[in-house]
């Protein structure tokens, strides 16, 4: 696939495959995507989750199939034949959606993306990230990494590596998160916290982190209220990249480090975040690495 729009710095884009599950339309980020491939029957695993279909092998690896249609709790297709598997990466790992149909790959803005409200995405529980009006269709976002991470836990948060960093020392050193998964930004502040760092301030998207920021610079208190800056890169409104952008082309901000953390650290993705100044990049199972490297920033 092309993906030439990976390389663009902090433009607040990105690209939206949109696909098909019974008569509902969904949508992916192109940059978590490998590859788009025909469908092809693959092989059943005994005592599997009830979501995953089989496994294929469409070159070297061993890649496991996750019916969306039975994660949605939507009916399975009748023919087949415009069916296909979305190949994707991210927390390193590669796995394959059976969809029903491809749509076609469309280029927006995070501005047009809107949040789900409490009533679609409830806490913890929901499976949108965004919605977006294209076409004259309302798609729907999907939460792929919540949809991994229910079929296996393993594959979430590693939360318990905190335990593994010992015991932590208090430490005041503000920090400020931009993440808009309510879950991940609870788990990522209750982690922070257990590590030691108990002066966190958390924003739901890259725009308010933002605007957070220019309120510290607009009442000259930056230095006291923020010393690093934790970001995703998919957030509606504003995405973690140009957040970067924004920081690390602001003379007033620029000293302040920033850490991406997000499930598409790839060898693109990481290109890109080190254009932009990214202080760190690192997969969102890794909390403990997280911790290790604001000790890095933050205290040295």
């Amino acid at each position: 696939m092309d993906k030439g729009i990976l390389l663009e710095s902090g433009t607040n884009e990105l690209e939206i495959l949109e696909f098909q599950v019974g008569n509902n339309y969904y949508g992916i980020n192109v940059a978590k995507i490998n590859e788009i491939l025909p469908y092809q029957k693959p092989t059943p695993v005994p005592n599997a989750h009830p979501s995953i279909e089989g496994i294929f092998m469409p070159r070297d690896t061993v890649i496991s199939i996750i019916d969306l249609a039975k994660s949605l709790n939507l009916p399975d297709s009748t023919d087949k034949t415009t069916d296909k598997y979305i190949v994707t990466n991210f927390n390193k790992l590669n796995t394959g959606f059976h969809v029903h149909g491809v749509v076609g790959i469309h280029r927006v803005s995070w501005e047009e993306i809107l949040k789900p409200d409490s009533t679609i995405s409830s806490e913890g529980s929901g499976l949108a990230t965004g919605i977006i009006k294209l076409d004259g269709k309302l798609i729907i976002i999907l939460d792929f990494e919540k949809i991994v991470s229910d079929i296996n836990p393993e594959t979430g948060l590693k939360v318990s590596d905190i335990d593994q960093l010992g015991k932590r020392k208090r430490n005041e050193s503000p920090i400020l998160i931009a993440e808009d998964s309510h879950l991940l930004s609870k788990l990522i502040l209750e982690c922070l916290h257990k590590a030691g760092y108990t002066n966190v301030v958390t924003t739901n998207n890259g725009q308010e982190a933002w605007n957070k920021l220019n309120e510290y610079k607009a009442s000259g208190t930056i230095e006291t209220n923020v010393s690093c800056v934790i970001t995703d890169i998919e957030m509606p409104q504003m995405d973690g990249h140009r957040l970067t952008k924004l920081v690390k082309s602001d003379d007033a901000f620029k000293g302040i480090p920033v850490v991406i953390f997000s499930s598409l650290i790839n060898d693109d993705m990481r290109r890109k975040g080190e254009l932009l100044g990214a202080d760190a990049q690192l997969t969102k199972p890794e909390i403990g690495e997280l911790v290790k490297e604001i000790d890095k920033l933050v205290l040295y």
